[in-house]
């Protein structure tokens, strides 16, 4: 869960990121820790296990306005983190229709990236994620009412497969675009399978189709890293929602959106070594051109020609990240954000898949999805990544120097990144930057995709196969990330009173 920070050194990086008020309140949270009470469901309803029933029933049932009470009041009485996460994930899951996939639905896309940014956090704000999160379902529950009060049924277990035959009935029927029987065919492959086979037909799909600006991918993902958190034992629901979402054809003739079926063909033509290639800076600042001005198809073209010159596919993978960095320099918002969102989604997959195919198609896509987002985006600003360079002045590692940069945000973000790049080249640390960037998504994030993008750009820094990029990763996400003089979100003011009013 992390390293506990002393009291006083907390509360110095609090101040200096303009976090003192309140804190108070957030310290209460540090001794809270498991329980829950039968709860019954409807027919029209699937029924979740024993013992995470009761926790998605008090979270479905319980008002908005009183959600925060009762959690604290849950939490004090025993209720572990880990129900807390698994009952929110599957409360979305069950009431929240995921077509499209994206919209309200991030009440369930979020929960892995809320998880993961809050894992670092101080001890005593360990839980504001979840607090988060938690209201974004209530948001999104009752506008899925709204719009027809969709729920995951019960599965037909009158045509569920017989294990032997579940996982080619799962593929054909994905492959055919039948909502129905991939319902039935998932829940055979999640009762007879283990969780590596039943997921890598997952990843093939996941990886298909760019169809709600890359969401499908990003769902497939986060839906086996939840579940890696809260037990696959809550797979079988997961994965029938997932199917359902990822058959979401927006009225459009069912099919790929993007250059999948290219990529089908290029996957063909790379050696069988390709793994083995040798990280070029170079050829990732090749990439990098190419994305800047090719059609998908000559994208994915491209870089199966530096594969099979024997670039190593991490130095493709710091293009396609670069590229998606710089697309938030140029236009921050919603496109570019899911450039990067979706481009640690595939790359997640790309690591996790056991199929030789999948794992070239994640890279592929990765490469061919770059150019819809840049083509979609269409900005002014011409700006490149390659532009960002150092503060003209020196910045001090002693002292509040990541402070600095985050109260530069606010006036100028240019600025910001520029105080970045000399604070890095330095030798001050990257770990300091994406710490404060979590404190201030968690007091002042105002959406989803704040913690969308947080922890997917922190990942990919991370991930870079060459060190000298995650200086302009870095120094590029201060063009998105909140800045310490925006007021705090009224929905952590709210969970603070309810901890205060609970516990004080």
């Amino acid at each position: 869960m992390g390293i506990r920070l002393p009291r006083r050194r907390f509360l110095h990086s609090a101040s200096a990121l303009g976090l003192g008020a309140g804190l108070g309140s957030w310290e209460l949270l540090r001794g809270i820790t498991p329980a829950a009470d039968e709860a019954k469901v409807g027919p029209e309803m699937v029924r979740l296990r024993p013992e995470i029933e009761p926790v998605v029933r008090w979270i479905e049932e319980t008002p908005r306005e009183k959600v925060f009470e009762k959690a604290v009041a849950e939490l004090n009485a025993g209720l572990s983190y880990r129900a807390l996460l698994g009952g929110l994930f599957l409360a979305g899951v069950r009431n929240v229709q995921p077509r499209p996939v994206g919209f309200k639905f991030h009440a369930v896309l979020v929960i892995n990236s809320a998880h993961l940014l809050g894992q670092s956090a101080p001890f005593s704000e360990r839980l504001l994620p979840l607090f988060w999160a938690l209201d974004n379902f209530k948001s999104s529950q009752a506008k899925d009412v709204q719009e027809g009060d969709w729920a995951l049924g019960p599965v037909d277990e009158s045509r569920v497969p017989k294990p032997h035959r579940a996982k080619d009935d799962f593929i054909k029927a994905m492959d055919a675009w039948d909502v129905a029987a991939a319902d039935v065919a998932v829940a055979g492959l999640c009762r007879g399978s283990g969780a590596a086979e039943t997921m890598e037909p997952f990843w093939r799909m996941g990886v298909r189709d760019q169809r709600d600006i890359g969401h499908k991918a990003i769902f497939t993902a986060q839906s086996w890293r939840t579940l890696q958190a809260i037990g696959w034992e809550n797979a079988e629901p997961v994965l029938r929602c997932l199917a359902y979402g990822l058959l979401d054809a927006q009225g459009d003739r069912p099919g790929p959106v993007g250059p999948y079926a290219a990529n089908l063909e290029n996957a063909r033509k790379i050696r069988e070594d390709w793994q083995l290639g040798k990280s070029d800076p170079g050829a990732t600042r090749s990439l990098l051109e190419t994305l800047r001005q090719a059609s998908p198809e000559a994208a994915s073209a491209e870089a199966v020609k530096l594969l099979e010159q024997g670039v190593a596919p991490g130095s493709l993978w710091d293009a396609v990240v670069l590229h998606s960095s710089e697309l938030i320099m140029r236009n921050p918002g919603i496109i570019a954000i899911h450039a990067t969102t979706s481009a640690n989604s595939l790359h997640y997959i790309f690591g996790a898949s056991g199929d030789d195919t999948t794992r070239k198609l994640a890279l592929l896509q990765a490469v061919g999805w770059q150019p819809m987002y840049r083509e979609r985006i269409k900005s002014p600003k011409p700006v490149t990544i390659d532009e960002l360079h150092d503060a003209e002045e020196t910045v001090s590692t002693d002292g509040d120097p990541v402070g600095a940069i985050f109260r530069t945000i606010d006036g100028d973000r240019g600025a910001a990144a520029a105080k970045t790049m000399a604070y890095l080249g330095q030798g001050g640390s990257a770990k300091s930057i994406f710490d404060a960037a979590s404190r201030m998504i968690f007091h002042k994030g105002t959406d989803s995709h704040d913690y969308k993008y947080g922890a997917a750009i922190w990942e990919e820094c991370l991930a870079a196969s060459d060190p000298k990029w995650r200086s302009r990763l870095a120094a590029a996400a201060m063009y998105n990330l909140p800045g310490a003089g925006k007021p705090d979100s009224p929905l952590m003011i709210r969970a603070r009173e309810a901890v205060a009013n609970v516990m004080g």
